[in-house]
């Protein structure tokens, strides 16, 4: 079988590629350049990381292909990006980026090269049962980043092969260095590309103007001054700057809330304090894996953010959206970012993160009794 894969320069998508070949694939590496570095948006590593890409398919002895899919981008993700940012929102790209450039762009390129499927060094499994595909965590658990992949569905994958998902991060980094590969002892990447090892602030005040304003207490003490809502996401405790204060705890303070319309910035201290619980959220836009969700009222785990342990809820569909109820309260819940339904092993799919119950969150209290 003929197939794509996606090289980044990184070791997960050299063995992926490796896999492919030792298992008698014709296999082939493209290289996407996602992001067109200029002096406003700063150095990102896409030469060093192209370089290392070609070095690996030469090793490899297979065809490389290079794509410069920066347009494609900039509609598709980052235009987006800035928008969620400039709505108080705090955005994720990674999920966007896969479903519209990594599982949409590089598979229709893939496909008119003549591959028959796309293969990434993404920590996730494909399988498929009584007719349908589904999206498997990763053998190694640690590093499983169904979280990012679960806007992907049935059409994607069908055609895509997650080689290193079924195997240990450290294994991936032996066979890299048993066939000599140029990147097995490369450093994993961290991060997104367009902002690379520059300070967050300042990457995103190229782009939207930053307006400082006041930093408040729930109850509407004035404790400082913030340099712009955008900088900030809930759950935030460094780059405050507030000190010690007169008549107050030596705990540390945290972002609880943020009125975007009014410029105002909402702390408090301690990490656990009841201005970030919630237990309720509502979201927007749900794509599911099987094309459908399992019911119109289901039971489940989900995560809120990536790495976060499995909670228990309950997932209500809406005449828009959707609506989950957990069964223990969450902490620093953020709007902008994604809710990721599981099944066991199975990705079920997910969706943006639009309010909570959490006092500055958006959802009216339920009515007592409920």
């Amino acid at each position: 079988m003929k197939v794509m894969a996606g090289v980044s320069g990184g070791v997960d998508s050299s063995v992926a590629a490796l896999l492919l070949q030792q298992a008698g694939h014709a296999v082939e590496g493209l290289f996407m350049q996602n992001w067109e570095e200029d002096e406003r948006s700063g150095p990102c590593t896409a030469d060093a990381d192209r370089k290392d890409a070609l070095a690996v398919c030469g090793r490899l002895g297979i065809p490389f292909h290079a794509r410069n899919f920066a347009a494609a981008y900039w509609d598709g993700v980052f235009a987006h990006f800035l928008a969620e940012y400039r709505a108080g929102r705090t955005p994720n790209p990674d999920v966007l980026c896969n479903r519209e450039i990594k599982f949409k762009t590089f598979l229709d390129e893939a496909q008119a090269l003549g591959s028959e499927k796309i293969a990434t060094g993404h920590y996730a499994r494909v399988d498929a049962r009584d007719g349908q595909y589904r999206l498997l965590r990763a053998v190694d658990a640690a590093k499983d980043q169904t979280y990012f992949l679960h806007a992907l569905g049935q059409q994607q994958l069908a055609a895509t092969l997650f080689p290193v998902g079924e195997i240990e991060k450290a294994r991936v980094r032996e066979l890299a260095r048993a066939a000599a590969l140029p990147t097995h002892a490369k450093k994993d990447s961290t991060g997104i590309c367009f902002i690379g090892e520059r300070d967050f602030r300042s990457f995103l005040a190229q782009y939207i103007p930053a307006r400082a304003g006041e930093m408040r207490t729930p109850e509407g003490a004035l404790v400082g001054e913030h340099q712009g809502t955008m900088y900030y996401t809930l759950g935030q405790r460094n780059g405050l700057g507030i000190g010690g204060r007169q008549g107050r705890s030596g705990e540390p303070w945290y972002v609880v809330g943020k009125d975007v319309a009014a410029n105002v910035l909402y702390v408090a201290q301690g990490g656990e304090n009841h201005w970030l619980q919630s237990t309720r959220l509502r979201a927007d836009t749900p794509t599911w894996v099987a094309g459908s969700a399992p019911a119109s009222v289901f039971r489940c785990t989900a995560k809120t953010r990536y790495r976060q342990a499995d909670q228990d809820c309950e997932v209500q569909l809406l005449a828009t959206g959707l609506e989950v109820r957990f069964a223990q309260p969450q902490r620093a819940v953020t709007p902008g970012q994604s809710v990721v339904f599981y099944d066991g092993d199975a990705c079920l799919g997910g969706a943006v993160i639009a309010a909570t119950d959490a006092p500055f969150g958006g959802l009216s209290p339920l009515p007592a009794g409920t």
